[in-house]
């Protein structure tokens, strides 16, 4: 080996070799893998996330998704529901009128509390689940990595859901026709997932409609009728102290008919400006509000890129 190859090796470990008009290409660190932990939106439970889930375990990730109070495994059903009586269904209070948003945020942190011992985990929450990771954030910043709203809320200046859903910005003509009943009487937001074929087809153009029929089925008659009412109309009180140090990501749904495109922008908007010095990062997925549904695998892309 002569003089200027000795050279050349010894200064390649500094990315420059000088007076030799060349630099050498730094290795890409690897991704580490991280800990990923999904809260679903109203309704919805842990299996509606498997499709992303599986995407991000082939990534390297470990994932957890969890049914909140009420939800998946630990749902609990009005008799008229299993019954088919319409009427009384219309009337029947929730099973879940006593569950509160500070039962589904504890249930969140108890999660977080058990994935520690690495990475502090990236917290998702898709559409109500916003709400749910808002408040546990509150309750346990120390336990979060980064929060993840997909296409939900983060209701700051009106601290509930319910407020951010009176606004002009919330208006879609897709919603109002698929809730039963009164709920402050129920206890619950109620719908329903077996309804007849008209009515399950407006559940699949307001939430799933880039998603056909066919493969919209398995998600709709896994869905729970109700969710607590608390949920919608519980405060989150979030402080820039606690939840407001912790990093944020928004993934938009630009296609979305549930939580439409101009509420989830004013939402981002009002967090910026809460605290400015921590604001979102934002992408957008050209999706309905259900893109574990339509497009999990971008979904998962998107996850796994966040750092």
């Amino acid at each position: 080996m002569n003089r200027r190859d000795v050279m050349k090796t010894a200064l390649v470990g500094t990315g420059l070799l000088p007076g030799l008009g060349l630099a050498a290409t730094p290795a890409k660190a690897p991704r580490r893998p991280r800990t990923f932990l999904l809260v679903h939106g109203a309704w919805h439970n842990a299996l509606h996330w498997t499709r992303v889930a599986e995407a991000l375990t082939s990534k390297g990730h470990q994932v957890v998704a969890i049914d909140l109070p009420g939800h998946g495994l630990n749902a609990r059903f009005p008799a008229s529901y299993l019954t088919g009586d319409a009427a009384r269904f219309k009337e029947e209070r929730s099973p879940l009128a006593d569950v509160t948003l500070d039962d589904c945020a504890d249930a969140v942190v108890a999660a977080l509390e058990k994935l520690q011992g690495g990475p502090k985990p990236v917290l998702v929450g898709h559409s109500a689940g916003g709400t749910v990771i808002t408040r546990a954030a509150e309750k346990a910043p120390h336990l979060i990595g980064r929060l993840v709203y997909l296409s939900a809320y983060v209701p700051l200046r009106l601290q509930s859901a319910s407020g951010y859903g009176a606004l002009p910005e919330a208006h879609t003509p897709y919603s109002a026709s698929l809730f039963i009943g009164d709920a402050a009487k129920l206890g619950a937001v109620r719908i329903n997932p077996r309804g007849d074929a008209a009515y399950r087809e407006a559940l699949r153009a307001g939430f799933y409609h880039d998603v056909d029929e066919a493969a919209f089925l398995p998600f709709a008659l896994t869905l729970t009728p109700d969710i607590p009412v608390s949920l919608w109309i519980g405060k989150v009180g979030a402080t820039k102290e606690r939840w407001g140090r912790i990093p944020r990501s928004y993934l938009r749904c630009a296609q979305d008919r549930a939580l439409v495109p101009a509420l989830q922008d004013l939402m981002i908007r009002e967090a910026d400006a809460f605290t400015p010095g921590n604001t979102f990062t934002v992408d957008t997925l050209d999706t309905s509000h259900s893109p574990f549904a339509s497009q999990p695998q971008k979904l998962a892309t998107l996850l796994d890129g966040l750092r």
